[in-house]
């Protein structure tokens, strides 16, 4: 009767796993200094300077404006 409960366990978290990584379907590889998308064997690698990047759920990296200073006269 114990193996019940342990099979069931295995199940859902087999289960809870793949449906994460069904999300990941979206994504590729960036390099993190240009924004470029680039082959995904370098994310794969854990290269540094290159990340995962998704296009859902508004994870956008923030842009930033340049400001401009006033001249002093």
């Amino acid at each position: 009767m114990r193996k019940t409960p342990s099979a069931a366990l295995a199940v859902t978290v087999m289960v809870a796993a793949l449906g994460l990584t069904a999300c990941g379907d979206k994504r590729w590889c960036e390099h993190d200094a240009t924004d470029t998308k680039v082959s995904d064997r370098y994310c794969k690698s854990n290269t540094p300077g290159y990340e995962w990047e998704s296009g859902g759920g508004g994870h956008k990296k923030p842009k930033h404006k340049k400001t401009k200073t006033k001249s002093h006269r």
